[in-house]
């Protein structure tokens, strides 16, 4: 066969064997959904952060912890947001994002292999990935173990979570905020039974015998 035609066969059938060498990590754990053009993602970052020295962080804002490096921009953060029994974990991982792209993160370590629905927020400087999801989640409980977790977003690369008793302590912090205090449960029926009217009995009085 001519060489030429043999160069040519080899470009053609080039795409088609790249296009089966994808991450196998990827493929297991990890889909992107573009809302956009069917296009790959804008953002993309090629190497995960280095988290030497990162550590948790109690932020100024109630219940919510941010982790980081100190000294250095956060790297994600968790918050207990909404009232009663819409406590909600919000999850904010601060690395930029498409316009109203949606994702599906990847939580893995701690005997745990969740995948959780997140999307791309504006904070009103730039698009972030940002999922909100209620409190008593199990899959939460990836958060909650003493080992190292690992945190994937499509575009946003993995970022390795040192293990912490701080964000176990925030989730549950959150689960009992959800929860009826049973403490106000017995001081609403007494005050219900003291609101009772009484009513009074008077005895009749004894005929007097014939004398």
């Amino acid at each position: 066969m001519d060489r030429r035609l043999i160069a040519l066969f080899a470009i053609i059938a080039l795409p088609a064997v790249l296009g089966g060498c994808r991450p196998p990590a990827t493929d297991r754990y990890v889909e992107r959904l573009d809302l956009d053009s069917g296009q790959g993602p804008t953002h993309v970052l090629t190497s995960s952060p280095d988290v030497a020295g990162a550590i948790w962080a109690v932020s100024r804002t109630p219940n919510r912890i941010v982790y980081g490096i100190p000294g250095n921009a956060p790297l994600l953060a968790l918050a207990c947001t909404g009232e009663d029994s819409a406590r909600t974990l919000e999850i904010t991982r601060f690395a930029a994002a498409d316009r109203n792209a949606k994702a599906i993160m990847a939580l893995i370590g701690n005997g745990h292999v969740e995948r959780l629905p997140i999307d791309a927020k504006d904070n009103g400087r730039g698009w972030l990935w940002q999922g909100s999801y209620p409190a008593d989640l199990p899959a939460l409980d990836a958060f909650t173990g003493a080992r190292k977790l690992e945190l994937t977003i499509p575009g946003a690369g993995t970022l390795a979570i040192n293990p912490s008793p701080q964000p176990a302590e925030l989730i549950e912090t959150c689960r009992r905020l959800a929860q009826p205090d049973p403490a106000v449960i017995p001081v609403l029926e007494l005050e219900l039974e003291t609101e009772k009217p009484t009513q009074t009995i008077v005895p009749k009085a004894e005929p007097t015998p014939p004398t």
